[in-house]
């Protein structure tokens, strides 16, 4: 083993953050780490990395380990952009071929096709590793098992991430045929004492057309007596078991967001809300992207994409200013989200941030911030006490039941567990206002796009589809097979099988079952080449 650990405690002050009795990483291990933010993933790694002593318990490492940390502690003054920084950090630690590499949010920042190269050197790694990460795309790519951090106990799963997701749901779903069964068993023994009582109260009395004289003479009145004694022990036997009964929580289930959206009816879906005509967009002498025009539609859930630094933030601000270049029908009130969270009041509560620039009813601002994972007496918390992942929560939700129809958001899921993000993308997907956002986030994008802005080499280009059919398209227009080297080939269709697989997962057919076979067979006899 390249670590092993016994009886670890990990404490925040006073609280227990972390109780774990064992684990264990053996070589080429592929771990993924997820739980909420505020869990203890940093806590843990740290700890295992060296960086950190336990507060109970013994770590032993036999390995040579590197920590690549979050971003944030990195060198605060360094010039380079947030990318830039996190792939120097993952260069250096992986230069130092570490027997167990350990990363804290490595993909934060990068683009797309740093995330690919990510993923490349990782898979080509020989060391074992340890990742946190939101990115359930990146998660699924390289990990063989998920150590998920629930309730200050570390559970473990086989599989990458979208097993652990299967595996969840069924546990789930095993709790709530466990509610109903214990719900059906404790109103059966309920019925049953009730009835044994009530028929022990009736037994006190004499039968019907029996005499007082006759009871006395055949003995009636000692039978009842007696017979009322083993009804009232039946329905003592059945209270015991009652108690005994083995209690099952229900899950909590929120209601539907049905929101009323500003000026809704003066903005039927599909209708143009925003006409774009030969923008063009620079920062200086620099030339970000040449003239473009294009439509947005009500209802569109657009995402703009491309690399770091090619002006997508510029993109999104550019739209919301007025600009003899965009007409924008006058029912249209913007909210924007960016990761500069000041329009948050520390000094006040959640709830009150939240509902000051609302009008929409408490009940269903109380909802969203459920669905954000602030339940019940902590929405009355000063912002000032929360960590930085909760005010980006706060900060989301203030603006989700704000007094606007179209939402621009600017990467809204970084520093989000992937609980919040799979929360997130359900509140979006079922907002009837639009959506223009930018995103890494392979899955997020995938999940909530209908339509794509693509920034590509200085121009930008309109898809109208999903992030799976750009997907599509890209590789069909990839060079043919035949003008490949085998190694080339391999590797194409192994981007085709996962994309496949992909949308295998969310939308199961035959016509998807039979090409992926069709992919599989085409692989075996590639490979048998070799």
């Amino acid at each position: 083993m390249l670590i092993e650990a016994q009886q670890i405690k990990l404490y925040i002050q006073v609280r227990l953050l972390i109780d774990i009795p064992r684990l264990y990483i053996e070589p080429g291990a592929r771990i993924g780490l997820v739980g909420r933010n505020g869990s203890g993933k940093t806590t843990l790694i740290e700890t295992l990395a060296g960086l950190r002593q336990p507060d109970e318990g013994t770590i032993t490492r036999r390995a040579r380990c590197e920590l690549i940390p979050q971003l944030h502690s990195l060198t605060q003054d360094d010039p380079r952009s947030g990318g830039e920084k996190t792939q120097e950090a993952i260069l250096q630690a992986l230069m130092q071929e570490p027997e167990l590499l350990l990363a804290d949010e490595p993909t934060t920042n990068l683009d797309t096709s740093h995330l690919d190269w990510l993923e490349k050197r990782l898979k080509d790694y020989q060391g074992a590793f340890i990742l946190i990460s939101h990115d359930r795309t990146f998660l699924d790519a390289l990990c063989t098992s998920i150590w998920e951090i629930r309730d200050g106990k570390l559970h473990t799963y086989k599989g990458n991430y979208s097993d652990f997701a299967a595996q969840r749901d069924l546990q789930l779903r095993q709790q709530d045929q466990a509610y109903e069964q214990y719900i059906q068993e404790k109103k059966r023994l309920e019925l049953a004492i009730r009835k044994k009582k009530d028929k022990a109260a009736r037994a006190t009395k004499k039968p019907r057309n029996v005499s007082s004289s006759e009871a006395k003479i055949t003995g009636a009145k000692p039978y009842f007596a007696k017979k009322q004694k083993k009804l009232q022990q039946t329905a003592k036997a059945l209270e015991s078991r009652l108690e005994k009964l083995e209690k099952v929580e229900k899950r909590i289930e929120l209601p539907p967001i049905k929101m009323n959206i500003l000026h809704g009816e003066d903005l039927p879906h599909g209708n143009v809300i925003m006409r774009i005509e030969q923008l063009a967009g620079s920062v200086g002498e620099r030339t970000l992207w040449q003239p473009v025009s294009f439509h947005i539609h009500s209802g569109d859930k657009l995402a703009i994409l491309g690399p770091n630094g090619c002006g997508k933030t510029t993109l999104i601000k550019t739209l919301i200013q007025p600009n003899d270049r965009i007409y924008v029908s006058p029912s249209v009130r913007f909210g924007y989200f960016s990761q500069n969270i000041d329009i948050l009041d520390e000094h006040r509560s959640i709830l009150d941030n939240v509902r000051d620039t609302s009008s929409q009813d408490e009940t269903l601002i109380r909802t969203v911030l459920a669905r954000l994972h602030f339940f019940r007496e902590a929405v009355y918390k000063p912002v000032g006490v929360l960590s930085g992942g909760e005010r980006v929560k706060v900060a989301l939700a203030k603006i989700f039941v704000s007094d606007v129809n179209v939402l621009v958001l600017d990467e809204p899921t970084n520093f989000l567990d992937i609980e919040t993000i799979e929360a997130l993308e359900q509140l979006l997907k079922d907002y009837e206002g639009t959506v223009l956002f930018v995103s890494h986030d392979r899955r997020f994008v995938e999940h909530l796009a209908n339509r794509l802005l693509l920034f590509e080499d200085g121009t930008l280009r309109l898809f109208d589809g999903t992030y799976a059919q750009y997907q599509t398209s890209a590789l069909q227009s990839q060079p043919q097979p035949a003008e490949l080297d085998r190694k080339q080939q391999l590797l194409l269709l192994e981007t085709k099988i996962s994309d496949v697989l992909s949308r295998l997962s969310l939308e199961p057919s035959e016509e998807l079952e039979q090409e992926f076979q069709r992919l599989l067979a085409e692989k075996r006899q590639l490979q048998s080449g070799f």
